[in-house]
């Protein structure tokens, strides 16, 4: 039977029997839960959707297919984020896969449209294949806390140097956002990045100004197109696909939940998100997965200070997604509006106290320290291998490094035991 604090760590209570007590949504909401889901979309559709946008016009997309794509991105990651935030209790943030789209970039012009689809729909299938064995979650278990602290604080280092960075362009956005943020945090924590919020939108506004006169307002419908299975696009779009989303994707966003102090059942999250993406294809959505930078901003304690009530931000970030997927065209063109410093000093401002926790978890264990610093040190960088993103690249060099000085150390300790013996 688990422990009380076991099921905390999980999301839920334990009722009496050990099963798990289904608590009320709407006890359970609150508004910092509410503000953290819709910050989560601000973020996950402006620079995400930017990619996503562009390997549409490397492969000469019509504006309704464009649109539809948009339309699959936006209500798979939102079914996905509500329906298993709500199930499982914990906050549980998908989205639409940003280094996948990013590889389809630069491929997804040699293919027809329809074999795209198709190549989209056998990855959907790989990735819940995967997801159902349960060997990829046993195998990111394994992997020590230090070295996902570390990953952790590595992905999310571009974004808080990117707030700083955006007093380029926007000054008194960002001193007068990081002055409230700071000035609530000392009285009400949950509430510091709803108000820096607030204050970033309000001067923005005023200072420069924010054109939307362009942006098209209505509702969006999918394009159905019928898939078609060619060897090419299985080894040159499905496969790229889905090994590129599960290790930049999926592995960060299983350690993201880790560290935050959940235990996530792998098999459900990563099948279910398959299982979404192979359901969408057909209407151009291209893979939905665990989020790993915008799942920060809603497990941590912006969120809410009891981890068993910060899976409302996962429905509300659900919602939201759905929202917008039914306004596609509009969040295309709303989003190109927005100041690019507004996204970075939002995105900054709202990871700055995640970012602290676990840059401090990573370096708190001496023996590990050197893994960890390897892991922070190649996440931070960027550097992209093969089409696999430095989060994935973090990890493995960390686990090396870890192995490699543990096994230094076991041969040392035996060394000093036969000196003694």
């Amino acid at each position: 039977m688990a422990t009380a604090e076991q099921g905390a760590e999980k999301g839920t209570d334990e009722a009496p029997g050990g099963l798990p007590e289904r608590r009320g949504l709407l006890a359970d909401a609150s508004l910092s839960a509410v503000l953290a889901g819709l910050i989560t979309v601000v973020v996950s559709c402006s620079g995400p959707l930017l990619v996503v946008l562009a390997a549409a016009a490397a492969g000469h997309l019509t504006d309704e297919q464009t649109a539809s794509w948009v339309w699959a991105a936006c209500v798979g990651s939102g079914v996905t984020c509500a329906v298993l935030s709500w199930w499982t209790r914990i906050p549980v943030i998908t989205a639409f896969s940003t280094p996948g789209a990013a590889v389809l970039v630069g491929s997804l012009g040699d293919y027809s449209y329809p074999e795209a689809v198709g190549a989209f729909l056998v990855s959907g299938l790989l990735m819940a294949l995967v997801g159902l064995t349960g060997v990829f979650g046993k195998a990111m278990r394994r992997v020590p806390p230090g070295i996902v602290a570390a990953m952790l604080a590595g992905v999310l280092f571009s974004f808080g140097v990117g707030l700083f960075s955006a007093l380029d362009g926007a000054p008194v956005a960002v001193l007068v956002s990081l002055a409230t943020y700071l000035g609530v945090k000392q009285r009400s924590p949950r509430y510091a990045v709803a108000w820096a919020l607030l204050a970033a939108v309000l001067v923005t506004a005023v200072v420069p100004g924010i054109d939307a006169s362009s942006v098209d307002i209505g509702l969006t419908l999918p394009v159905l197109t019928a898939p078609e299975f060619t060897g090419s696009a299985l080894v040159g779009l499905a496969v790229p696909l889905a090994v590129v989303t599960m290790a930049s994707q999926n592995a960060p966003g299983l350690a993201v939940l880790a560290a935050c102090g959940y235990r996530p059942d792998d098999r459900l999250l990563i099948t279910a998100t398959g299982l979404a993406s192979t359901a969408l294809a057909p209407l151009g959505g291209h893979a939905v997965n665990l989020a790993a930078i915008t799942a920060a901003i809603s497990t941590g304690e912006e969120a809410h200070r009891d981890p068993r009530r910060r899976y409302v931000a996962g429905v509300a970030c659900g919602v939201f997604y759905l929202l917008a997927g039914v306004c596609g065209a509009a969040l295309v063109g709303l989003f190109t509006a927005l100041p690019p410093e507004l996204i970075a000093l939002v995105a900054g401002v709202a990871l700055l106290a995640t970012f602290s926790t676990s840059l401090a978890q990573a370096v708190a264990d001496e023996q590990g320290r050197d893994a960890a610093v390897v892991t922070f040190l190649t996440t931070a960088s960027g550097v992209t291998l093969g089409g696999v993103g430095s989060a994935c690249w973090g990890l493995v060099l960390g686990l090396v490094t870890h192995v490699a000085l543990t096994a230094r150390r076991r041969r040392g300790g035996r060394r000093e035991q036969q000196k003694t013996a």
